[in-house]
């Protein structure tokens, strides 16, 4: 399949695409909103010639938090654009970055909205997050003249097999590409084979590694503990939980109660049109639950809090002692082990971490992460780690090892962002007024 046909598909699906959209929205009506912006209609008056950013949804969202900062303070005349895909992606870029960037939805990737949403915002370079590559968009891109850089890319040997089958798609779009900054080795030997050009692909690391935990969010969850009734209780935290997995969570939790009785776990649903079910799923599973949107202090009698809020899946894991990172128990690739790490938490996950295999391979080295594959290992390992503080300690030092021997990726990441602008950053230029100011002193 070449471009031609696959925009042909992409059309004749653009009714079957929006009626998804809609069919969406009734669990989750913030999909119903500013559907415009997804057909390049409606879009904001944008101010041109910045850079462009293109995330997913709130993990590359939160992911791209730390580039976006950099390149705010290096290029500070440059606006920078923030597009996603999801209503959940976008309150997580406005909650972090407000007004100081531009936001909408991407448009679909057909040509003639690929177009107007470029011609519209003119950027002087595009920046596409981990493995979110729409092959209309960077072709415009290209006729265009506008380069495009893949950001802490990312390529499982699953998603390669899946591009790996449409050779005159793929291939063409990624020789159009300016620069790919990725994660591994592996990846950019996939990539390659996928027909990157050899000399455009650059190991730079996971920027996921330079996560810097704020003293405020510690201070915070110190003043949260504070209020509830019983503050010393054992805490475990199941963050970003797919469908499948809360059942053997739950069913875990409930081993734990047997032994620890005062025992809270902390369910974090990824998606928020799941908030609502996976109450009612604790609720006929007997849990006393309590909601985090609710805002009240947890009570001893609690045994579930339900963290249905955006925003706080860091604040939720530095209330925990012990963290399991979900989308690991079901099929679903895991999700990013390093943010429980970075807030001194032994983590575990289930074995299904395809997305991560390179970063959860470290920690299981370190000795950082524990890996079980159900309802009762879960059970099992919390346990242990409640049992056991030398354990605890020994994990939380190894997480941090791991974090401190990947650090740097965001630099290196600036580097080949400032090769593709062809302009020294603000930052650099003051530096050198400063040397020089010297030397003539």
């Amino acid at each position: 399949m070449n471009r031609t046909l696959y925009s042909l598909l992409f059309y004749l699906a653009l009714p079957l695409v929006a009626l998804r959209l809609l069919m969406r929205g009734r669990k989750a009506p913030a999909y119903r909103r500013r559907i415009g912006e997804r057909f390049a209609l409606g879009l904001p008056a944008f101010k041109q010639g910045g850079i462009w950013l293109h995330t997913v949804s709130v993990g590359e969202s939160i992911a791209a938090a730390p580039l976006v900062r950099a390149l705010q303070e290096r290029y500070p005349d440059l606006p920078i654009t923030i597009t996603c895909m999801t209503p959940t992606g976008s309150e997580r870029i406005r909650a972090l970055f407000g007004d100081s960037v531009q936001h909408c939805y991407m448009p679909y990737d057909v040509p003639c909205r690929a177009r107007k949403f470029l011609r519209l915002l003119k950027p002087r370079l595009a920046v596409v997050m981990e493995t979110e590559l729409w092959p209309n968009h960077i072709h415009q891109c290209a006729v265009m003249s506008i380069p495009v850089v893949l950001a802490n890319g990312r390529l499982s040997e699953r998603s390669a097999r899946g591009y790996g089958r449409f050779p005159r798609l793929i291939a063409p779009m990624l020789q159009e590409m300016s620069a790919l900054a990725v994660q591994t080795q592996a990846e950019a030997e996939r990539f390659i084979a996928l027909g990157a050009p050899a000399d455009r692909v650059q190991v730079t690391g996971s920027i996921k590694f330079d996560l810097q935990v704020d003293q405020q969010l510690l201070e915070q969850a110190a003043t949260i503990k504070a209020s509830w009734e019983t503050a010393q209780r054992p805490i475990w935290i199941a963050a970003s939980t797919h469908e499948g997995e809360d059942v053997p969570i739950l069913q875990a939790h409930r081993q734990l109660l047997a032994d620890f009785p005062d025992a809270l776990l902390i369910l974090v649903p990824r998606h928020p049109e799941r908030f609502e079910a996976v109450h009612q799923l604790c609720i006929a599973q007997g849990m006393h639950t309590q909601r985090r949107s609710g805002q009240e202090p947890v009570q001893a009698a609690h045994q579930v809090l339900l963290g249905d809020t955006m925003g706080e899946l860091l604040l939720l894991y530095a209330l925990a002692d012990v963290a399991f990172v979900g989308g690991s128990l079901v099929a679903h690739g895991g999700h990013n082990v390093l943010e429980p790490a970075a807030l001194g938490k032994p983590v575990i996950s289930g074995p299904h971490y395809f997305n991560f295999l390179d970063i959860v391979g470290q920690m299981q080295h370190a000795g950082a992460l524990c890996e079980v594959s159900d309802a009762g290992e879960l059970a099992t390992a919390v346990q242990q780690l409640w049992h056991n503080q030398e354990l605890c300690q020994s994990m939380r030092q190894a997480g941090y090892q791991v974090l401190q021997n990947n650090q740097g990726a965001l630099d290196r990441l600036l580097n080949v962002i400032q090769a593709q602008l062809g302009i020294v950053p603000e930052i650099n230029q003051q530096h050198a007024a400063n040397v020089g100011a010297a030397s003539d002193n």
